[in-house]
């Protein structure tokens, strides 16, 4: 009697038949094709198919395969094959892929027994775990930085006020780094199909991510750092442009400001009270009755005029974009839409409709190349009003009901899916789209693009925030972990919400949350509807100085996170690093006490801590020195100190050797600081290099060459300025060097010619003048420096500090 037959573990058996290609090797097991394939010295990709070809399609990489003339070594037992760096085994009975040292050491490999797997349609590559192994990664997840003994789903969803520890969230980032004994490696799964990481979950065995559908294919990194892993995986899924400059000064957002007055009123309000401040934000109470592509005709009856006010002010607006289209014959997107068949379908060929904001709508399908240029045709209207920010939201897709029908049909190019397949991808091509297409209609300028939903790969076209937070202390502290790791998986500008979306913040809250957000890639205070006024002014004349005093901080340091940003596009270097970065093997980064520190730029670091505490614990990494921010004091490094962390007071610390530029006071990055570059050098025992850069912040021509940048390199007593690549000219006639920590600095000479110096005082924020209880300012700790002044020209030149 035949039996029903129930999807059981099904692995790769023995190697029937193989050939060498072009690109590395293909083969035929029992029950599967397998293929490796070259892409870089230290960047080889496995691909396990049950179909009669390969999936080719991806809309995360953007590296190509290399050829590789590197022969293959065979006995009976495996293939061999010399990489940069490693050696990859594939072993022939059964089929197993296993990574190694060229000393023979175990860098990952297949659990034995299990390999590559499938149960039904779904498919698993299984790792052994190895001895004392971490895993970080994974983009936009919740958790601790240290991923062991944890799982996780990747499947895009509106989480609305998500809880600290939920999964899934909004974004996909399949992407993870493995350490263990001295050795780091990545790996990269690209399927967008709903996906499972699981870093020893329930069990003590393996490690493994899994598909539910399509191929097992995955990209493995090596690298003598985290840093060079993940240099090589966004040289694979690309890196971000330069965002305009102007995106990186602060942001302040309301769900909702309307009429047109309140935003008028709020620019007014940051200038008269001399908070620095670039961006303002439109949510959907802009658009007549939600619909995208529109004015309230009411509430904002002139938006060109009000955008040249804003202007004139020193303010860009940004207008959030949401992928609805609402069904209404008449409405002119809907007409054209229908018109150009644009829209996500059912199998039977009818639109898909769901409901969202402006009622039941219908869907564009941005996995089609003409779809997104149709979507990015639309933001003339907006360009033309002088738009040069959008914010793409509810791209997951965001419906009533959350239940997005598993069978609507996506074009893929051409190659076509269900949503099982697309979901995931979804909101990466509408940001895609948007950023594409207003970055043709700015003709020329930057737009700032900014993103809900997301894929490996968003960091080319947009920014991420990590949506719809609290106003609590743990989602503070769970924001930066989620910026931290959106960096380590390849996305450099990234931000929560600065005082929490969802309830209000208490007066110490928003306190200490924009003085950590100062020191974060994207920087935006948000708050929703029916809740209190959320700027900084409303907390308070305490709170309002403390945040002028971060704030300012920022745009003081804008040369600096300027500089951060270019390196991101250069390299893949995240602006907010993780401890992780430069000290893999320390555990003390992976406590939970000071698993949220992190490096803003090469050099400052940031010790988030709760607002309800006054002193806190910090790590300070071993194989340097530290100096406190705001007192100067220098502290050995590989030690746990204590903190003061008072309201007015993050602990802030500077590496020593760090070369850091500053600029004089602005209220916006459209106002221009003086001529004068203030330079600050930290003595240090190392020798550290910095890579100086500036552009016009507006346009794309830093593609073509018009960028300065320059090399600065310490060592002892000596500074030097490399020659000025880029045809570029600098803002900056003069620099005036601060140095920090130099026991005796009397005399500064550059090229051999003595500069004149003066003893100075230094402190990087304002006493705080309100509410101490003595009617007393808070004392700021002045800080002896010693300063002299040079000409900034493009030759190269030594300073020689005595």
């Amino acid at each position: 009697m035949a039996t029903y037959q129930h999807a059981r573990n099904q692995s790769l058996g023995a190697l029937e038949e193989f050939q060498i290609t072009q690109y590395g090797l293909e083969g035929r097991s029992q029950g599967a094709r397998f293929r490796v394939m070259v892409y870089g010295p230290q960047t080889v990709r496995i691909s396990v198919s049950r179909q009669p070809v390969f999936d080719e399609f991806s809309y995360a990489v953007v590296g190509e395969p290399q050829a590789t003339t590197v022969n293959w070594e065979e006995d009976s037992r495996a293939m061999r094959l010399t990489m940069a760096g490693f050696n990859l085994e594939v072993e022939k009975n059964p089929v197993r892929f296993r990574f190694l040292t060229p000393q023979g050491q175990v860098i990952n490999e297949d659990e034995p027994a299990f390999g590559t797997a499938w149960i039904g349609e779904q498919v698993t590559a299984y790792k052994t775990l190895q001895p004392g192994e971490r895993f970080v990664g994974l983009g936009e997840k919740t958790g601790n930085l240290d991923r062991r003994g944890e799982g996780y789903t990747h499947w895009n969803t509106d989480y609305f006020a998500y809880p600290t520890n939920a999964d899934a969230i909004y974004g996909t980032h399949p992407f993870y780094m493995g350490f263990h004994n001295g050795l780091c490696y990545g790996i990269f799964m690209d399927n967008t199909y709903k996906s499972h990481f699981n870093f020893g979950a329930s069990n003590d065995r393996f490690a493994s991510f899994t598909a539910e559908d399509g191929d097992m294919n995955y990209y493995f990194f090596f690298g003598e750092s985290p840093a060079k892993i993940l240099e090589h995986y966004t040289a694979l899924t690309g890196r971000a442009p330069m965002p305009p400059k102007w995106s990186l000064g602060y942001q302040q957002c309301r769900y909702s400001y309307y009429p047109d007055s309140e935003l008028l009123t709020a620019a007014k309000t940051f200038r008269d009270k001399q908070i620095p401040a670039d961006v303002l934000y439109c949510d959907i109470h802009y658009m007549d009755k939600y619909k995208i592509f529109s004015w309230d005709k009411e509430r904002f009856p002139d938006p060109k005029g009000m955008l040249e006010t804003l202007r004139e002010q020193g303010f860009r607006l940004v207008v959030i974009a949401d992928p609805g289209i609402k069904r209404e014959a008449g409405y002119a997107p809907y007409d054209d839409g229908v018109k150009n068949d644009v829209f996500v379908k059912y199998p039977d060929g009818s639109y898909y409709s769901g409901e969202v904001w402006p009622g039941w709508c219908h869907f564009p399908d941005f996995t089609d190349a003409k779809n997104r240029e149709w979507w990015g045709n639309w933001f003339k209207g907006y360009v033309d009003d002088g738009l040069e920010g959008f914010w793409n939201d509810m791209n997951e897709i965001a419906t009533w009901g959350q239940r997005l029908p598993d069978l609507m049909e996506f074009s893929f190019e051409g190659e076509g899916g269900s949503t099982r397949r697309g979901r995931n991808v979804y909101g990466m091509q509408m940001a895609r789209a948007t950023y594409e297409g207003t970055k043709k209609l700015l003709d020329g300028k930057r737009p700032f693009n900014l993103t809900r939903s997301s894929y490996a790969g968003i960091q080319r076209y947009s920014a991420v925030w990590t949506g719809d937070n609290i106003a609590e202390d743990e989602h503070m502290l769970l924001g930066v972990r989620l910026v931290n790791s959106l960096g380590l998986t390849g996305v450099a500008y990234a931000g929560p919400d600065v005082g929490g979306f969802v309830g209000e913040a208490s007066v110490e809250l928003f306190a200490r949350w924009i003085a950590i957000g100062a020191f974060t890639p994207f920087f935006r205070g948000h708050s929703m509807i029916n809740s209190r006024d959320a700027e900084p002014w409303t907390f308070g004349e305490e709170v309002e100085e403390i945040s002028r005093n971060y704030i300012n901080l920022r745009y003081r340091l804008m040369p600096y996170l300027y500089g951060a940003f270019a390196e991101a596009a250069a390299t893949g270097m995240p602006v907010a690093r993780s401890l992780v970065l430069d000290h893999t093997f320390e555990p003390e980064v992976y406590d939970t006490r000071f698993q949220n520190q992190f490096l803003s730029g090469p050099f400052i670091m940031v010790a988030p801590v709760e607002s309800t505490k006054h002193i806190t614990k910090v790590y300070l990494p071993a194989g340097k020195d530290w100096y406190d921010l705001h007192t100067g004091q220098r502290y050995a490094g590989g030690q746990i100190i204590y903190a003061d962390c008072t309201i007015e007071k993050l602990p802030l610390y500077i590496q020593a050797g760090a070369i850091i530029p500053m600029q004089s006071q602005v209220q916006s990055t459209m106002q221009a600081p003086e001529a004068v570059l203030h330079l600050h050098l930290y003595e240090g025992d190392q020798v550290t290099t910095y890579r100086y850069y500036e552009d016009d912040g507006d346009t794309y021509g830093y593609e073509q060459g018009s960028y300065y940048r320059r090399e600065l390199r310490y060592a002892g007593n000596s500074l030097q300025l490399g020659e000025v690549e880029g045809s570029y000219a600098t803002h900056f006639k003069e620099v005036k060097l601060y140095l920090h920590g130099f026991a005796e600095a009397n005399q500064i000479s550059v090229d051999g010619q003595e500069l004149a110096t003066e003893a100075e005082t230094f402190h990087y924020t304002e006493p705080i003048t309100q509410f101490d209880p003595v009617g007393e300012p808070i004392p700021v700790v002045e800080q002896p420096v010693r300063t002299a002044t040079f000409a900034w020209t493009t030759a190269a030149m030594v300073i020689n500090i005595g």
